[in-house]
């Protein structure tokens, strides 16, 4: 009887995880892609937001499986994967993107930065020195980092360096 169990536990769980992966359906499995920066990059895993770019210097960017866009942008040399977020003002770092963009940040990170639905959010304020997506860059960017979070979040205070942003179904273009 525990062999059964055990059994039916285990295939549920493959089950679970087989659902959740995303669908390779039509995808070479080597397949060339630019990035938003304009580097092209080879991956076995195609990411879902990548495509060929413009030639006029504007950013195309897919949207997301999970409805989202993302943007690969550079921070002081380093490639920083981050949720464009046309509905925030700033810009915000994780811990992680901001060490590796050689921020520097305070252990305790005591600063209240905002308010979210669940009370304070504690970060702090930096600028970035060299902030690149496509063609644009833009120097001395005022930016948070926060003290919880993993994802950050491209918004207004960089996307306003383009004329325009526009979207048109699954594709936002930054001109």
């Amino acid at each position: 009887m525990r062999f059964y169990l055990l059994t039916i536990v285990v295939v549920g769980l493959l089950g679970s995880m087989l659902s959740h992966l995303p669908s390779r359906q039509g995808q070479s499995p080597h397949a060339l892609y630019v990035n938003a920066a304009g580097a092209e990059e080879t991956d076995a895993a195609p990411r879902a937001d990548a495509s060929p770019q413009p030639m006029d210097g504007s950013v195309e960017l897919q949207r997301n499986e999970n409805g989202h866009f993302y943007a690969d942008v550079e921070i002081n040399g380093a490639q920083v994967h981050m949720l464009v977020d046309t509905g925030a003002t700033g810009i915000a770092l994780s811990r992680e993107d901001a060490r590796k963009a050689g921020i520097a940040t305070s252990i305790g990170m005591n600063d209240v930065v905002g308010e979210g639905a669940d009370g304070s959010i504690h970060g702090e304020y930096v600028t970035i020195d060299r902030m690149s997506l496509g063609g644009k860059t833009v120097e001395g960017m005022h930016a948070i980092v926060l003290n919880n979070g993993e994802q950050s979040l491209l918004g207004q205070t960089f996307l306003a360096q383009f004329a325009s942003v526009e979207m048109h179904g699954n594709v936002m273009t930054l001109r």
